[in-house]
């Protein structure tokens, strides 16, 4: 199917889209809240995780399902297919690579898909912390 709107329109679209304080990030960041555990959002160290806590050295990235390629819910998109893979696989290796850095500066690494967070999983995933 073909793209209904025009390119100066879908610009727009795209330019309204989030990467900080998403639906999912701000659940979890109201879960943690609500328990009282302290953590920092948005940090800015190597890696840019969504959430740290510090004091336990664990690093947490909140994935959107769409825009990181989840391996269980995933659509591939039916147009423009080449730029969309291109895109996705790039924010995949990004996603490697940030988390293995991490992993080297003696990060523990927790990724959080955007479906998870809709019900307890993705929270159950911090209850160790």
């Amino acid at each position: 199917m073909a793209d209904t709107l025009t390119k100066r329109q879908r610009s727009f679209c795209m330019s309204r889209i989030k990467g900080k304080w998403t639906k999912p990030e701000l659940a979890v960041h109201n879960m943690l809240k609500g328990r009282k555990i302290r953590h920092i959002m948005h940090p800015a160290i190597d890696g840019s995780p969504d959430i740290i806590f510090k004091d336990k050295k664990v690093a947490v990235f909140i994935h959107g399902c769409f825009w990181h390629g989840c391996p269980k819910c995933f659509i591939k998109p039916a147009s423009n297919k080449a730029y969309w893979s291109k895109k996705i696989a790039g924010n995949r290796r990004r996603d490697k690579n940030n988390v293995r850095r991490l992993k080297k500066a003696g990060w523990n690494v927790i990724v959080i898909w955007e479906h998870e967070t809709r019900n307890s999983e993705g929270i159950n995933k911090l209850l160790p912390i």
